[in-house]
Formats: structure tokens, C-alpha cells, sequence
């Protein structure tokens, strides 16, 4: 089945990422820009990335808005207004620079569509979704409210589907509830058809008009219908004042506490944390898991039971995970490593800290993935990967005697062997789809314990990066004595996953079988095999993405040693999800930093970087391999001595990392490293060292 993306959300966060336009930054503040979700009327929302891989959305406000003193005061307050506002079901501020040349503000990524375009696509809400979505967006208004803030433009483009539940966004019109906050006469603030009958006659603007839109809202999802209808804005104001909702369709119970939400009076209307307890019950009815009634839940506990009927897919836009389109090379575009921890913002910037974490403005502290798999669940999943697909090779399931880690893959597997039943060893030709359709599921327990070892070893690889969703098929044909490995079809997936697909395949698919064939060389057919990629279901000519022989080695090495090159270093880009390897590389980037500062204090004529994050350190787990990358825009490593001072610095501090942590973490696989420049502003990098740690 074809895995589906997000649909572009015009509200920015839960859009899919657009290619950055020319002109735009490639950096903002800590984060990273890879590209756009979306523009709005206060400005454009690019997507970011920290350090440790956390997708963010950060908000620029147009230039003209920039330069207008009474906005740039409004902006400022709402800022301090929002960072406040802590609560399920919100999308949290975590910073903001409301002085820069360019103001801007950064929440968290909430993927997912729109009230707007699910409705659009899918239809109205219904059973549990339903109450589970008007039990979660009370309880984020009523977490704005208890912090002393008005959201103000509560409607369908700023609700978000996420498949962990609703959540609601933008408070970038917020005003503090005592009506303090600095406004600008004469200006009506909000959407026609979600705008209170006492705004429309006054201007008020209060929790109670927040609850009107939530009525309205959360009738909107039960029908697709407008409860006040559409047509032009006086004559929507006018059945907004005036006019009954339409809320036939909404079931009778949810209908009576929106009724109380729509209510023309404003002193009539219930509040957000009533509304939240009400819907909840409704919502406990409608759960096998009943907690309580749902009077007096604590969040947490409200939290629980939106999750527990929630009923949205899970969705993923491949194009956070790898740079933009590159040729099979890999041309390195800008995408954050999960390497160090999420830094102060310099200057007149806001810090907020997210979550209930309580470190303040200027602080730094590593910001977890929240999605990321439990610590050593990858790592352990490697090496039981490794170690069947040494059982693979030895024909039976018992665990090898040896640290796996310390594996030396065979090579050279059919030297003295009279009559080996590979007989295609030294075959350059590339395998044809007439062998791919011709090939088979494993049929034989030899064939199974392969099978299944590079499966296992394709997932081990990929869960790190979040990739795990490309799930390989395994087929042989012994006429061709090929093993094929396929992926797909997958919509809309970027070139540089499927790159990392192919690489993963092949060292997955050559391990496998160069056990094979070392422990039974004349019994033992396969030794090619082919990573290939079905464009839609049903392909019958999926594009080879690359193939090779088990018998040459299957890692790159040159004249002995172990060399890195510019498709490992590609994948050690994309953000790891593996908490071990963003604590190491972490801790390896801040020693590398330190070891490199301690140099330039010696006097050997060596320069600082200019910029503080010049150099990041990243994961390959394909090849079991760390990189260290330089960012040199101002030439600091132009000349032979210095790289070789930059190198010997590197490899001596990561080595001392990647080797304590192998001798103290038995699910740690990596002792190789390499280290590469990007001079200037290349995006092509220069790998100007390699090898491997003594352990």
C-alpha cells in the first residue's frame, strides 16, 4: 500500500515542506531552514530543524509589518503573552526574537491537516474523534485562558489533526484578558463567521468570545457546515448577531454544550474548563477505558482519554529527513544532524522553554525528540540484526560466541573452493527486471534465515534515522543467483531516502550473504543481489537503485583502511532518533569545539571559526560510522596544515568519545569516524580524513 503525506496547511505547522524560495534564510535564530510550509497574512512560516533533529515551525513577520513601531509592540507583548500559555492540545512557543531586523516566532511542528482540509477530504468528524476533538480544543482554551490570554482568531485553519490529537495554534493575535496588551484603533481583528456577537457590536474580545468560536468550531466538525452559514461578511455578522446556529446533524448531547457555547450573551456561555469536564464525559462514554466520569480530570488525565478514541493516521512528510533533491552523489544541502543541544538565542531573543521544562532565557539544554524510540531500542535491534545474520551465514539460530560488534565480514569467500555452487563471482552485469519478475519468496530455511536477517538488518538501520517505514521485500532467483531486495511504492519520497534505502539494502543484503557463502560455499547458489524500487503497485520495471557482489567486501575501503565518502556522511545529515548517538554526538561536538579552541591557544597560527556551530558530528549506521563536518566560510582550513591539524584534533577527541562509550554500552557499534570541510558556501563536502578507533 502506497504511504501517504500531509497535505500542504496554508496555517504553516502541519504543512508539508515546500522548497525554500531564493532569498530565503537558511538559518533563523538555533534552527536550521530547510524549506517552507506556508504564508499568512504576518508572514512566512519556514520549516527548521534544532540541533538534535526537533521539527519546528518558525514564523518571519513581513518586512513592512517589521517596520511599523506600533506593531513591533503589539508583537513583543504577544510574544511574552504566549509564552505563558502551557497545556495539552497546544502547539507550544519555544522562541522567539521579537527585535530582530526581521521579528520571528518558532513553535513546534504539529504535522497533519487542517480542520479545514480534513473536512474537505474525509468529512465531518464522528463518534470518539469527534468528542475527543471537542474535548481536546476545550481543554487547550482553557489552558490559553487560565494563563491570562485571549487567543482571539480560534477557527478551522488553526486547528490542527495531528495523529496524537488536536491541536490548536497561532496565537500570533493573542491579547492579555485584563486589556492591557497594545492595540491599533480602528483595526477588526479575526475571521468573518468566527467573530462574537459582541465583538461585531463593541469590539469586546474575551475568553467568552473564544468559547463562541469553539462552538461554532467544534459544530463545524460534527456537520462540515457553517453554523452561521457563508456569503458576504455583513450578512454572515448579521446571522452571527442575530440568528440561530445550525446545528442539526450535532448529537443531542454535544449539541446542548455548544448551544451553551453559542449563546448571544456572553455572561450565558459556558467557559473552557466547563466545556472541557462536559465533553470529556461524553467522551468517557464513548471509551472501553473509562476514567472516572470525567468530572475533575487532571489534563494528564483528559490527555489520556483524547488519545485513547482519537482516530487519526499517522502521517510523515519524507522531505524533513534528508537535504533537497541531489543526484545519486548526494550533493549536501542544508538539514540539521542530530548532534548538539539547542543553544540560547544571542542578542534581545526570548528562550521559552517547552513542555513544562523550566530552564530560562539563555539557558541551553538538549531537546529530545519526543517521537524518538526508547533509548536503546534501535541499538538493541542492531545488534540482533547483527547477530542473525551471522546465524544466517552458519545455518542455525545459535548466538555467536563473539562480541557481534567485532564481526569481521568474510570476504574472498570462494578461494580454494573446486566447486563452488556461486558461479557468477566477478559478473559486472546489472541484474534485469525480466530477473527481478522471475524472482521468488525464500522457499527454503536457508533462504528464510537470510530473508529475514536483512530485513531485520534494513529496519535496524533505518529506525534511526525514522525511516523504518520503508519496509524491504526479499526474493531470490537461483537462475540469476541474485537476492533481490525492493522497496515502495512510497508517494512523494524524496531521492535521498530511497538513497539511503539503496545503501542500507546492500550492506544488509552483502552481510547476509557473505556469511553464507563463507560457511557453505558449495551448497550456497547466491552471492549477487540488487536493491531496487517500485514506483506504484503493481510496477512490473522498478528502478534498480544499485546492486553488487557479496564476495568483494562490503564496506568502502581503500588500500586496507576503512574510507568515508559523500553518501555516509549524506545520511549522517539527517537527524538521529536514537537517544545514545544524539547524547554522544552531543558531547563529541562540545569536545571537538573545545579541543580545536585549545590549538588556536597554543599560537600554531591557527584561526576560530567564526561562527560558534561551525562544526557538527553525525551517525552513519549503515557503515557503523561518525562524521565530523566543518563549515569553513571564512577559510580557516584553506591551507595543508591546518587540516591536518583540524583532522588530528578531531579524530584524537572522537575517538576518545566513540571508544568509552563501545567499552561501557554493549549496543554501541560505532569506532569508525571520518571528517570533512565545506569550504565557503560549497555544498559539495571535502573528505579530508578516515579511519578507525582502537577498542
Amino acid at each position: 500500500m502506497s504511504r501517504q503525506y500531509p497535505r500542504t496547511s496554508i496555517a504553516g505547522p502541519g504543512g508539508r515542506v515546500q522548497p525554500a524560495r531564493p532569498g530565503d534564510p537558511s538559518r533563523i535564530g538555533p534552527y536550521r531552514i530547510i524549506g517552507r510550509l506556508g504564508s499568512g497574512g504576518m508572514g512566512t512560516v519556514h520549516a527548521g530543524l534544532t540541533s538534535d533533529g526537533l521539527r519546528v515551525a518558525v514564523k518571519v513577520i513581513h518586512p513592512a509589518q517589521a517596520e511599523d513601531a506600533e506593531f513591533r509592540a503589539r508583537f513583543r507583548r504577544e510574544v511574552q503573552l504566549s509564552a505563558r500559555v502551557q497545556g495539552p492540545c497546544l502547539v507550544p512557543l519555544l522562541a522567539a526574537d521579537p527585535e530582530a531586523a526581521e521579528p520571528w516566532l518558532a513553535t513546534a511542528y504539529a504535522p497533519g491537516p487542517t480542520l479545514n482540509q480534513h473536512l474537505a477530504d474525509d468529512g465531518p468528524l464522528a463518534d470518539g474523534t469527534l468528542y475527543a476533538f471537542a474535548t481536546g480544543t476545550a481543554q487547550a482554551l482553557a489552558a490559553i485562558h487560565q494563563a491570562g490570554v485571549v487567543h482571539r482568531d480560534v477557527k478551522p485553519q488553526n486547528v490542527i489533526l495531528t495523529p496524537a490529537g488536536p491541536r490548536v495554534l497561532d496565537f500570533g493575535i493573542a491579547r492579555a484578558a485584563d486589556g492591557t496588551s497594545v492595540t491599533r484603533t480602528g483595526v477588526m481583528t479575526g475571521t468573518p463567521g468566527w467573530i462574537s456577537p459582541e465583538y461585531y457590536r463593541t469590539s469586546t474580545a474575551g475568553p467568552q468570545g473564544d468559547m463562541f468560536a469553539w462552538g461554532a468550531l467544534v459544530a463545524y466538525a460534527a456537520t462540515g457546515r457553517l453554523p452561521f452559514g457563508t456569503g458576504a461578511p455583513d450578512a454572515v455578522a448579521f446571522r452571527v448577531i442575530s440568528g440561530d446556529p445550525d446545528l442539526d446533524g450535532v448529537p443531542e448531547q454535544l449539541r446542548e454544550i455548544l448551544e451553551k457555547a453559542l449563546a448571544k450573551d456572553p455572561s450565558d456561555r459556558i467557559t473552557a474548563v466547563s466545556a472541557a469536564e462536559a465533553c470529556s464525559r461524553l467522551l468517557a462514554s464513548q471509551t472501553t477505558q473509562v476514567l472516572g466520569d470525567g468530572a475533575g480530570l487532571e489534563p494528564t488525565r483528559v490527555g489520556e482519554l483524547v488519545t485513547a478514541e482519537w482516530n487519526m493516521p499517522t502521517l510523515d512528510d519524507p522531505t524533513w529527513h534528508a537535504p533537497s533533491p541531489s543526484s545519486r552523489k548526494r550533493v549536501i544541502t542544508t538539514v540539521l544532524v542530530a548532534a548538539a543541544v539547542i543553544g540560547g538565542i544571542v542578542g534581545a531573543a526570548l528562550a521559552f522553554p517547552a513542555s513544562g521544562d523550566s530552564r530560562g532565557a539563555g539557558k541551553t539544554g538538549a531537546v529530545e525528540r519526543s517521537a524518538g524510540p526508547p533509548t536503546s531500542s534501535a541499538a538493541t535491534r542492531a545488534e540482533g540484526a547483527a547477530q542473525r545474520a551471522q546465524a544466517a551465514g552458519a545455518g542455525d539460530a545459535s548466538e555467536p560466541s563473539v562480541d557481534p560488534r567485532n564481526a569481521v565480514i568474510p570476504t574472498d569467500q570462494l578461494a580454494g573452493v573446486s566447486d563452488p555452487a556461486f558461479t557468477r563471482a566477478g559478473d559486472q552485469s546489472e541484474p534485469t527486471s525480466d530477473e527481478w519478475r522471475a524472482s521468488t519468496v525464500a522457499s527454503s530455511s536457508e533462504e528464510q534465515g537470510v530473508d529475514t536477517a536483512i530485513r531485520d538488518q534494513v529496519a535496524a538501520m533505518l529506525t534511526t534515522k525514522d525511516l523504518d517505514f520503508m519496509k524491504p521485500t526479499v526474493t531470490f532467483n537461483k537462475r540469476a543467483q541474485t537476492v533481490m531486495v525492493t522497496g515502495g511504492p512510497i508517494s512523494q519520497i524524496p531521492e535521498e531516502d530511497q538513497e539511503v534505502f539503496r545503501r542500507a539494502g546492500e550492506m544488509a543484503a552483502c552481510t547476509a550473504l557473505a556469511y553464507r557463502l563463507k560457511d557453505h560455499p558449495a551448497t550456497w547458489p547466491y552471492g549477487r543481489f540488487s536493491i531496487s524500487w517500485k514506483n506504484f503497485d503493481g510496477d512490473l520495471e522498478p528502478s534498480t537503485l544499485g546492486y553488487g557482489e557479496a564476495t568483494n567486501g562490503c564496506y568502502s575501503v581503500v588500500a586496507a583502511q576503512w574510507q568515508g565518502d559523500e553518501s555516509g556522511i549524506a545520511t549522517a545529515w539527517i537527524p538521529s532518533s536514537d537517544r545514545d548517538e544524539i547524547r554522544v554526538a552531543s558531547a563529541a561536538d562540545k569536545a571537538v569545539t573545545a579541543a580545536w579552541n585549545a590549538r588556536i591557544a597554543e599560537g600554531n597560527g591557527l584561526e576560530p571559526f567564526s561562527a560558534s556551530d561551525a562544526t557538527d558530528v553525525g551517525f552513519d549506521p549503515v557503515e557503523k560510522a561518525a562524521y565530523v563536518w566543518a563549515r569553513d566560510t571564512d577559510g580557516v582550513l584553506v591551507g595543508r596544515a591546518q587540516r591536518a591539524n583540524f583532522q588530528d584534533a578531531v579524530s584524537t577527541t572522537l575517538c576518545q568519545k566513540l571508544t568509552a562509550e563501545y567499552n561501557g554500552n554493549k549496543t554501541w557499534k560505532y569506532v569508525r569516524w571520518s571528517v570533512a570541510v565545506y569550504e565557503g558556501n560549497s555544498r559539495i563536502p571535502e573528505l579530508i580524513g578516515s579511519g578507525e578507533c582502537t577498542h
